[in-house]
Parts: C-alpha cells; sequence; structure tokens
C-alpha cells in the first residue's frame, strides 16, 4: 500500500524509505496492531458489521502467524456487547502463535453489571493497566476506563467517583469515553521516567485517543498530552475507538488512530516495524501506511 509520508520541519527528522534498502536494514520490533473488533451477535447497524468480525480477525490472525512478530496488540473493545461474544473469539486469538497483549475498551464492559469486575481477567490480564519492555522499548498499556460511567458496576464507589468527575468537571464530553485516573496517572508517569533514566522509548498504548482534538478523546486528554510532553523517551500513543481513525503530530509525539475492524467489509489492521529511527506502519484492508520519524 501507499506510506504517507510525515515529513516534519524540524531539524532532527527526516522522513525514511518506506522500504528496506536492497533488503539489507531490519527493523528492531516487528508488531501486529489491531483496533475494534467490536464482535456481537446481532444485526448489522450501519457500517458496523458485527458478525463478519470473527471472520477478519480470523484472517488477521491467519496472517500474523506467517510472520516472525515480537507480539500482537489489540486496542480495545474486543466484542461490542454480552459476555458470550468472548467466547467466540477466544478460540480464534488461542490460535496465534505470537504473545497477545489486549488493552480495554469502553464496548469490552458492555456486559452485565456483575460480570464487569471480571472483564480484565476474561482477556488474560491481571492488572487493568500495565507495561512490558521488548529491546528497549517500553509499552504501556493504559487503562481509558479507569473513572468511567461503563467500567465499574453502576452501585460501585469506582462508578459514583466517576460521575461526580463528569458532572462537575467534563459535562460537555461524551459519557461513553473516560478518563485516567490520579493514581494512575502518577503510575504511568513514574514508569516512563523510569524507561528514560534506562535508555528506553516508549510506546503507549491506549482504547481512547488523547490528540488531535476529537469527541472520542479522553476526558482528560489535555493533562495526559501535557505529561506525556515532558518526557523525550516517549514516542508515540497508539490507540483505536474512532473507527475513521485519525493522526496528529505534538512535541514530536506521534498520536495515532487506528481503523476499526468492525466497520468494513474488507479488513483493517496494521503492522507496526520499529526502526532506530522510524516506525513503519503497514496497513492490510483500509488502513493507512504510515511512516512516523522518531524524535532523538
Amino acid at each position: 500500500m501507499r506510506y504517507l509520508m510525515l515529513l516534519w520541519s524540524l531539524p532532527f527528522c527526516l522522513a525514511a524509505p518506506a522500504t528496506d534498502t536492497g533488503g539489507m536494514e531490519k527493523p528492531l520490533l516487528t508488531l501486529g496492531a489491531m483496533a475494534d473488533c467490536q464482535h456481537a451477535d446481532q444485526p448489522d447497524a450501519g457500517v458496523r458489521l458485527y458478525r463478519r468480525s470473527p471472520e477478519k480477525l480470523k484472517a488477521a490472525v491467519a496472517d500474523y502467524n506467517g510472520h516472525a512478530l515480537n507480539y500482537v496488540v489489540h486496542l480495545g473493545d474486543f466484542i461490542d456487547t454480552d459476555w458470550a461474544s468472548f467466547d467466540t473469539l477466544e478460540p480464534i486469538t488461542a490460535a496465534l502463535k505470537h504473545p497477545l497483549y489486549h488493552v480495554l475498551g469502553n464496548h469490552d464492559f458492555s456486559v452485565a453489571d456483575d460480570q464487569k469486575a471480571r472483564v480484565p481477567e476474561r482477556l488474560g490480564l491481571s492488572s487493568r493497566y500495565y507495561d512490558f519492555t521488548v529491546a528497549q522499548w517500553r509499552f504501556i498499556v493504559v487503562d481509558g476506563n479507569d473513572l468511567s460511567l461503563h467500567g465499574w458496576p453502576k452501585d460501585s464507589a469506582r462508578h459514583a467517583e466517576s460521575a461526580r468527575l463528569h458532572a462537575e468537571h467534563y459535562a460537555d464530553k461524551p459519557t461513553w469515553n473516560g478518563a485516567v485516573g490520579a493514581e494512575q496517572l502518577a503510575w504511568i508517569e513514574a514508569t516512563i521516567q523510569a524507561a528514560q533514566k534506562a535508555g528506553e522509548s516508549v510506546v503507549l498504548y491506549c482504547h481512547f485517543p488523547v490528540y488531535p482534538l476529537d469527541v472520542h478523546n479522553l476526558w482528560n486528554a489535555d493533562e495526559v498530552v501535557a505529561m506525556l510532553e515532558r518526557y523525550p523517551a516517549v514516542k508515540a500513543w497508539i490507540n483505536g475507538h474512532n473507527h475513521r481513525g485519525n493522526y496528529g503530530e505534538k512535541a514530536g509525539i506521534h498520536f495515532l488512530t487506528l481503523k476499526g475492524m468492525v466497520d468494513t467489509k474488507e479488513n483493517a489492521y496494521a503492522y507496526l516495524r520499529v526502526y532506530a529511527d522510524r516506525i513503519e506502519v503497514e496497513g492490510v484492508g483500509r488502513q493507512e501506511d504510515f511512516v512516523l520519524p522518531l524524535k532523538p
């Protein structure tokens, strides 16, 4: 597919060639990334083709299995609704030959209240947010449902706190988004600081975007972006949620929204190839390609 060459006027970066020169250059990491599989056994709603998602997920898994990958990440909204939807998708991802990391989306909590606490474990997570390191790259998985009106049982203290926060500070923001709470935000910053001290580069994964300005963004997106800008180690924030996809750059940080798998008769997922000076995004189906030059 064609590459969208993102050329900056800053002196420290130039877009690298979209393909390896003479087949000699090899990426430091090769990753698989997809967003918003969003399966449910229900009729289509506009462009959302819920019952076609399992076959598209199966095709993506088969494609990924034909490549040497460090891991695959799904950026949230694995299901659209109902606990049984997990049961349909889990055998498909079980066939994946690479490690799979999940990010929690808002629709992943579209289950009965007494099942909400079990969602992270159902996706193989011991914590709602976490980090891991591969070859001097630190990957931070953010829970954008930390404060939300969908991610917690309605009779819980966390839901009450979220409702108060939304009413007092974010009443103009959609209730189907969420926010990163103070405790998690402090953890993210401490993790970035540790990574930077160790000479690691940082990529953050979240279901929700934070930049550029968009109706899908976290309630406290500005606060999150302001924190990220303080650290040269931060290279990218990659998310789903906005099924149309999006892209922005701020302070040398790439903010990339992958297109939703559920919204197309074809497919939508990507390969991320990480080099010393850039990240190449190779899209499949309706997902565009990008070259993202890295700040030093």
